[in-house]
Parts: structure tokens; C-alpha cells; sequence
């Protein structure tokens, strides 16, 4: 939809774009005709006036009369009116004269001319007085110009219409030209973005500036994945290599004799330190399956939610502290049973240990287009300004050594990790008190 959406805004764009281009042109060039052909009127009729002041040269107001009563009987297009002293027609192609002219000047030039409305058309004419009191009036039609412009109208109308379709058309399918060649680079983010680093784009690219962008890519990529892999392979030697010595060491201390509570504690000492060690191996896992589905089976997340909870209702209550768990039935996930188990063991183990007698402990399941677990406390919640670093592995609160809390600050690290093997969405949701762990997962799809 989203994609839909930016295409369409792209192509409105386009075509929007060359309409108003199209359509400042026609409206120039609409200008500029309805000029040239008000002005072909105005250059007739100053040939007409030309042709009157010759005539009137001649034998003054009898060549005038002659002349109009000629053109009258010939039908032409023109206006032609002659007037005596007293405002009577002497000669003309009208029976009266038009009351909104007034005679302005002398002469026979076109310098003073008007427009007039007759029956609906527009007329361009001149009025003068000549000597004696004789009113002269000359006009021609704008008729031929309106029609003209009138015509244009309707095919510049046509034409937007069709220009505008056109660019639609050439817009839309610019834009999913484009937009495809960004959904590709969109959909190989999204594959990196939930973990599949060896994700790459299918088929030959072009040799264009996208070709360019997804080799870029593609290139950033493989260094980013040669990156992971070697810090994975560095984590699982480490872990290995040291958790071979550490239990030679913990199967020859049983061979000291009396001096038992010194071995029991280096034992002890050794034993959280192959844990250690385990819970980086399971850390290590976790990343490296992050973005596969290989392994993954559908879940039943409610009877799994349930299972974590009923062992550690218990401790809860155990510790003085207030259980109660909501739990929808039957909301089916595809995931890792024992990850999944491990993960939310981890997030209960952590709430029960920093809480004390008479805070509450909850577990909420909520289905919905994503499924939202939730566990909350009202502990003590985390130091300011921790936020998200609290899933960092070997990150402790400063508080929490003060207090003699025991621990290495991976099982939240190990929550982490087995959230985004699962493509599950973690997140710390603000509270005023306490602390609250917000899971989101994907619903297995029906089928």
C-alpha cells in the first residue's frame, strides 16, 4: 500500500508537472492569437477610415454619403453610420445611432476606438464629429475573433485533456518503473533488517545509477556479513577453548583433600564461569541463526507462556511478591520451543531477582495483527538513562554490585538475541514505575 501510494504521488506529480507546463503555453499562445486577430480588426478598420478621409478630401460629406450607402446596399461587415447636425441618419448600415458612443475627435485615424455590444456581438468602432456637426461611425465585427477564440478554447481544452492522460499515463508508469527499482532495495533492507545478512538481490543489475546503488549494496553487505562471521567464530572459539580448561580444573580440585570449603567455592567460582561461557555459545547461536527460518515450527505461545508461569508463580510468591498472569488461549507463533522457553524464563528469573516482597509480577498475552507478551514489575525499574543498553552483553547497573546481586549481565543479551532469531519486535515501553518487557510477535499464519 505504501508503495501503491508513492507511485501514485509520483505520477500525479508528472503528470500535474506537464499539464500546467502544457497549459502555460496554451495560454500563452491563446494570448498572443486573440492579440493578432484583434489587432487584424483594428488595422480593417483604420483601412476604413483610411478610405473615408480620401473620399471626404474629395467632395466632403456627398462622397462620405455615397460611399456608406454603397457598402450598406452591398451587405459587407462593417459598421457604417453618417449623421446630419440634428443626430438624423443621412447614410448607414444601422437605423440608429448607438447611445454608449459618443463622437470623440475630427480626424480619420484610429486613435480613440472603442467597443461596443450589439445584439449579443462585440463591435470595435470609431466615432467622430466632422466639421458642420456631422457624426461619422465606423466599426467592424469581433464576431470573427470570438468565433476563432471560441474554437481554439475547445481544442486547447482537447488538447489539456488528452496531455493530461498522457502524462498520467507516461507518469504512472515512469513511477513503477521506479518505484519497482526502489521496492527492490526496500525488500533486501527488510530481509537485512530482520537478520538475514547473506540476503542478496536476484538477477543481472543494470548499468544504471540503481545497478550502481544495489552493487554498492551488495558489496557493503558481504563486508558486513565477513565482519559478523569472524566475530561469531572469535565468540564460539573463546568460549569453547575456555570451557575445555575450566572443567579439567573443576574434575581435579575433587582430588584435594581437607581443604573442602576453599574447593567448594572454587568449584562454585568455576561453574558460573562455564555458564558464562554456555550463555555466549547460546548467544552466539541465536545471532548466527538470526534471519533463517531453518529450525522454526509452529508454537503454541499461550501453553508455552503458561508453562514459564506456573514455575515461576511460585518464586514469585516465594519472595513476597503479587503474581497474575492474562493469557489468551491458542496463539500460535512459528519459533524454537526451547528458545522460546529460555528467553522467557530469563525475563521472569530477572524481574523476580530485583524485585522485592509486595511488588507485583505480570504477564500479559494479547492477540492482535501482532501478538504483544508483556512482563512487568513495580522493582525498581533501570538506572537513568540505561534504556536499550540494558540487552548489551555484561551490562550491570552500578547499583546492582552495590546490593550483592549476583550475576554477568547476559541473560538479558540472550533475550535479545533469541527475539530477533524469532523475528520478534523487543522493546522497553515507558512506565512510571518498575520495569516492563514488551515482546511482539508475528502470528502464524492460517495454513
Amino acid at each position: 500500500m505504501l508503495k501503491a501510494r508513492a507511485t501514485l504521488r509520483l505520477a500525479a506529480l508528472m503528470a500535474v508537472s506537464v499539464a500546467v507546463l502544457s497549459l502555460g503555453a496554451m495560454a500563452l499562445q491563446y494570448r498572443l492569437v486573440a492579440t493578432r486577430l484583434t489587432l487584424a480588426q483594428k488595422e480593417l478598420l483604420s483601412a476604413d477610415l483610411r478610405g473615408l478621409g480620401a473620399l471626404y478630401e474629395q467632395r466632403r460629406i456627398i462622397a462620405l454619403r455615397q460611399a456608406i450607402d454603397y457598402r450598406a446596399a452591398s451587405g459587407g461587415e462593417e459598421l457604417l453610420l453618417l449623421t446630419d447636425r440634428e443626430g438624423r441618419i443621412l447614410a448607414g448600415t444601422e437605423s440608429s445611432w448607438p447611445a454608449e458612443v459618443a463622437p470623440e475627435g475630427a480626424g480619420f485615424d484610429l486613435s480613440t476606438p472603442q467597443e461596443i455590444t450589439r445584439d449579443t456581438e462585440r463591435w470595435l468602432v470609431v466615432a467622430r464629429e466632422l466639421p458642420g456637426g456631422f457624426g461619422l461611425l465606423a466599426g467592424r465585427p469581433l464576431a470573427p475573433v470570438d468565433a476563432t477564440l471560441a474554437a481554439l478554447r475547445r481544442g486547447m481544452i482537447g488538447l489539456a485533456l488528452a496531455l493530461l492522460a498522457a502524462a498520467a499515463l507516461v507518469g504512472w508508469v515512469a513511477a513503477r518503473q521506479v518505484m519497482g527499482r526502489i521496492g527492490r532495495l526496500n525488500r533486501l533492507a527488510d530481509q537485512v533488517a530482520a537478520g538475514d545478512l547473506e540476503a542478496r538481490l536476484p538477477g543481472p543489475r543494470r548499468a544504471d545509477e540503481f545497478g550502481l546503488l544495489e552493487t554498492h549494496m551488495h558489496h557493503m553487505l558481504d563486508r558486513i556479513a565477513s565482519l559478523n562471521r569472524a566475530t561469531h567464530r572469535l565468540s564460539d572459539t573463546i568460549a569453547h577453548e575456555m570451557r575445555t580448561p575450566l572443567n579439567r580444573l573443576a574434575t581435579r580440585l575433587s582430588e584435594i583433600e581437607g581443604q573442602e570449603e576453599k574447593v567448594s567455592q572454587l568449584r562454585e567460582e568455576m561453574r558460573g564461569a562455564i555458564r558464562i561461557f554456555d550463555s555466549l555459545l547460546d548467544i552466539s547461536r541465536a545471532e548466527a541463526d538470526q534471519g533463517s527460518g531453518g529450525g522454526l515450527l509452529p508454537v503454541d505461545l499461550s501453553a508455552l507462556a503458561e508453562g514459564v508461569w506456573e514455575l515461576y508463580e511460585a518464586l514469585a510468591e516465594d519472595k513476597g511478591l503479587i503474581p497474575a498472569a492474562t493469557i489468551a488461549p491458542d496463539l500460535m507463533v512459528l519459533g524454537d520451543r526451547t528458545l522460546i522457553s529460555q528467553m522467557l524464563a530469563n525475563v521472569m528469573d530477572n524481574a523476580i531477582k530485583y524485585c522485592a516482597p509486595g511488588d507485583r509480577l505480570t504477564l500479559t498475552l494479547t492477540a492482535g495483527p501482532l501478538h504483544i507478551l508483556e512482563i512487568a514489575d513495580s522493582g525498581p525499574g533501570l538506572p537513568e538513562g540505561m534504556g536499550e543498553d540494558v540487552f548489551e552483553r555484561f551490562t550491570r547497573a552500578g547499583r546492582d554490585r552495590a546490593r550483592g546481586i549476583r550475576g554477568h549481565g547476559l541473560g538479558l543479551a540472550l533475550v535479545r538475541a533469541i527475539a530477533m532469531r524469532h523475528g520478534a519486535k523487543l522493546s522497553l515501553p515507558g512506565v512510571e514505575k518498575g520495569l516492563t518487557i514488551r515482546l511482539e510477535w508475528q502470528p502464524l499464519a492460517s495454513g
